[in-house]
């Protein structure tokens, strides 16, 4: 009976991990857009680093609990999904368009961070200069590819049309590099054209309030009864971290390249994963390292 709780408990908390992460993207994208900031930041910004908080999220509630192997196993488990799953069901529904300077820049950033954390990994620690070091990287990724992402759509002729696009299909939103991972342009340019400023920041703070409770309460949920559940069959926290939690902190990637597949927008798709991968390490492993050290057994 017990058991049975703590599953049910796991999935209403990875459930809950989504929707949070979905409505504080949406209310953080919708204040910046009506501040007049330009979509490709937003997509740089509030979604790009919004969009991995379900991952964030429970890395951060596990750090604080001293369940590290979970940690490891949430990054790790969620970037074998993103690869395997997510990429694996969208090029069964449609073929993924590639773009030349995926291959040549972002997927080669994503394998150097892969081997970064292995080589981080060697001494039994990923010690909190380790989580310093990758979020140093990360930042410096982010001013690259923000600059990057400026100079293609310079070099197009791009002009921003106020909209942030779904995951970066056609070229907007900064996504053209797999950044912003995922986020519907229904989600936020509607709401910045309709209803009074005041009424529209209310919901937006409203959106971002309910995201980040929802986000609390889902990890807390998903980590603490995900531990129960690796206790009571004698298994590793390692092992549910490289399952049940990360395959169910990679479903609004799954999500999102499936809606993007329906509108058409299949160039979203492998940019969508490699960013996100690209985030799960150097930002959810480089914060949780900071907050306290992730121990990493020799297997």
């Amino acid at each position: 009976m017990e058991l049975g709780i703590n599953v049910i408990l796991t999935i209403i908390g990875l459930v809950m991990l989504c929707f949070g992460g979905n409505w504080l993207v949406s209310g953080g994208a919708g204040i910046a857009k009506r501040l007049g900031v330009s979509s490709m930041v937003i997509g740089m910004t509030v979604v790009a680093y919004g969009t991995s908080t379900p991952e964030l999220a429970a890395s951060v509630v596990a750090a604080l609990d001293g369940h590290s192997e979970i940690i490891l196993g949430n990054v790790i488990g969620s970037n074998i999904a993103n690869v395997g799953m997510v990429i694996g069901i969208s090029a069964v529904l449609l073929p993924l368009v590639v773009k030349q300077h995926m291959i040549k820049k972002e997927l080669f950033v994503m394998i150097g961070a892969s081997v970064l954390l292995v080589g981080l990994s060697y001494d039994g620690e990923i010690s909190h200069y380790d989580g310093a070091l990758l979020i140093s990287v990360l930042l410096v990724f982010t001013v690259f590819t923000y600059r990057s992402v400026k100079k293609r759509q310079q070099m197009s002729g791009y002009e921003d049309d106020g909209g942030v696009s779904a995951g970066g299909g056609g070229g907007g939103g900064g996504s053209s590099n797999g950044n912003s991972k995922g986020i519907d342009n229904t989600t936020t340019s509607d709401s910045t054209t309709v209803g009074t400023p005041k009424n529209f920041y209310l919901k937006s703070f409203g959106f971002i309030a309910i995201g980040v409770i929802f986000l609390y309460v889902g990890s807390t949920f998903a980590v603490t009864n995900a531990v129960k559940i690796a206790q009571f069959f004698d298994i590793s926290e390692k092992v549910i971290g490289v399952t049940i939690i990360a395959i169910g902190t990679s479903l609004p990637e799954l999500i999102t390249s499936i809606i993007a597949i329906r509108k058409g927008q299949t160039d979203i798709g492998i940019g969508n994963i490699i960013g996100s991968n690209i985030y799960n390490i150097l930002m959810i492993m480089g914060i949780a390292a900071t907050l306290g050290g992730v121990a990493v057994a020799d297997e």
